[in-house]
């Protein structure tokens, strides 16, 4: 499969991107213009009604896919492809644009960065790369993608370069494209360069998403190796890590925390997601863990940057064709944004970060009202019991934008609990956040479950919504904290301080929110709701 046939599938779009400039001849800056003309998208405010941009970033009047983050002086600068999902409006190709931010709660617009080429250039699609320091300028070393060359008998894919004094003007520098060697790889499936200064071989290295000319097609992903002394002529070498388990590894990334090494893919032939592995040496062997990705299907094409002190990883939640729970899921959405944290063991976690969660400061009070089964409402404090059964308690109205946090703890033998979401006045539609401790599990749900003629999945397919799940370890001794942040149609949640789940909400668009026990007893404590 094209990476072009992948996203077409994938996004049920044609990755149409304009020939307009995102930003008109207001006068205004790029942050201020977009403020000002959100309330005239209807899709880009988060759903209050006044105006207010998403909270999860986005370019306005588009979409956003495969940050590339590059940490600077006290700023990431988020470099990303832009779709407007407007061929006819827009024309054809992808552009790279960019945005700063030094908390993931405010952003600063910078525009577009390297234009797409025409029919004819092999940059038509700017695909993604990297952004790297050295030789005295800064460089992006990015993916050239035209599937109109195939026919010409050219690649589809080149690595491209383009270089800047400042991060903001950027030049292409054409004659330093250079494509897969013939005798080794496939030559349409050559991308998403990761370049860094390994300082060991004294040398620039350069990941790269390829494809092996041997083998069973689904299985010949590598990532491949490049080297260079002054970051012009590149040297292809041995493959750096050749699994011969998925159809490619996109968006390749590297780095090092502690004693360990980190190597990041995105893979969509055996389950859609962003994974890792890890090794003790630069040169592997790369260890699979036990659960070796960061978050579930809402999630891809995640890349990685530090400051120095914490790294974050850099993702986009993606939006569902026709608007639709249950349909497919569309390339490119907003920016989600993780910390990640190295356990004792050398594995990989996420959380919050720490401005993201403190953004959130308006408390909102809302009284528990309705309830099925045996529940006790307390100071700060709800317990629902339903052995065999399913009990829960209903608050108010759940605001469009808001944090939802509590401490659960169930009792032995429970075989679910969790967070409701939108739920309806008679308590029989919802979304669930749900804590299954009897399967090691967090899955989000919803009722009804993709039922009814507009959807592709009855009711009785799967125990919850198809790939929207994380291992966990729940302990009924423990308390466990959950945070849900949601923001329109995106909900981000954090349980346990080390496990996330990023999703969507189409159809059920206003409801309440509440607490719910499935066969067991539970108890939630400090239980509290905020807004920004």
């Amino acid at each position: 499969m094209k990476r072009r046939q992948f996203l077409e599938s994938f996004a049920g779009s044609a990755l149409a991107i304009g020939t307009q400039p995102l930003f008109a001849s207001s006068g205004l800056s790029p942050r201020a213009f977009s403020l000002a003309h959100a309330a005239n998208s209807p899709d880009q405010t988060s759903g209050k009604g006044d105006g207010t941009p998403e909270f999860f970033y986005r370019p306005m009047g588009a979409w956003a896919a495969d940050f590339i983050p590059y940490y600077k002086d006290g700023s990431y600068h988020l470099f990303f492809l832009l779709d407007w999902r407007d061929k006819e409006g827009h024309g054809e190709g992808t552009p790279w644009y960019q945005v700063s931010t030094t908390d993931f709660v405010h952003f600063e617009e910078h525009g577009e960065m390297l234009p797409r080429g025409t029919r004819d250039d092999q940059d038509l699609f700017v695909f993604t790369g990297s952004v790297t320091y050295g030789e005295g300028s800064y460089h992006i070393f990015y993916t050239g993608h035209n599937p109109h060359l195939r026919a010409q008998g050219k690649p589809e894919q080149g690595v491209m370069h383009a270089v800047s004094k400042d991060l903001l003007k950027w030049q292409k520098v054409p004659e330093d494209t250079f494509y897969a060697p013939g005798d080794h790889f496939e030559p349409h499936d050559w991308r998403d360069p990761f370049v860094f200064y390994n300082k060991e071989a004294g040398e620039y290295w350069m990941l790269l998403a390829a494809r092996l000319k041997a083998g069973p097609s689904r299985r010949r992903g590598c990532t491949a190796l490049c080297a260079s002394k002054d970051l012009k002529k590149w040297e292809v070498r041995k493959p750096f890590w050749t699994p011969g388990l998925y159809f490619t590894h996109e968006c390749p990334d590297l780095f090092r925390m502690g004693d360990w090494w980190y190597l990041v893919f995105s893979e969509f032939s055996d389950l859609v997601r962003t994974r890792y592995r890890m090794s003790r040496s630069i040169g592997g062997p790369w260890l699979t863990p036990k659960d070796d990705y960061f978050d579930g299907r809402a999630f891809y094409a995640a890349k990685t940057a530090s400051d120095g002190q914490r790294r974050f990883i850099f993702g986009w939640d993606p939006t569902r064709a026709e608007k639709k729970d249950y349909y497919r899921w569309d390339w490119g959405g907003n920016l989600v944004v993780h910390e990640l944290f190295q356990e004792s063991d050398g594995t990989l976690s996420v959380k919050v970060p720490a401005t993201v969660d403190a953004a959130w400061k308006k408390p909102l009070e809302s009284p528990f009202s309705s309830h099925l089964g045996e529940v006790k409402v307390g100071d700060n404090q709800i317990e629902i019991a339903a052995p065999g059964s399913f009990g829960c308690a209903a608050a108010g109205i759940m605001p469009d934008r808001c944090k939802i946090e509590t401490q659960i703890q169930f009792e032995p033998g429970t075989h679910g609990c969790g967070i409701m979401m939108r739920t309806s006045d008679d308590l029989e539609s919802s979304y669930y956040l749900r804590l299954e401790p009897q399967n090691g599990r967090l899955v989000f749900d919803s009722w009804p479950r993709g039922s009814g003629p507009e959807h592709p999945i009855t009711s009785t397919d799967g125990g919850y919504m198809a790939g929207l799940d994380r291992w966990i370890k729940l302990d009924h001794s423990t308390p466990i904290h959950v945070k849900v942040f949601v923001d329109g149609t995106i909900a981000v949640a954090y349980v346990g301080g080390k496990v996330s789940l990023c999703t969507r909400m189409y159809d059920l668009r206003k409801g309440r929110w509440g607490f719910f026990v499935n066969q067991g007893s539970a108890k939630f404590q400090n239980v509290r709701v905020t807004e920004l």
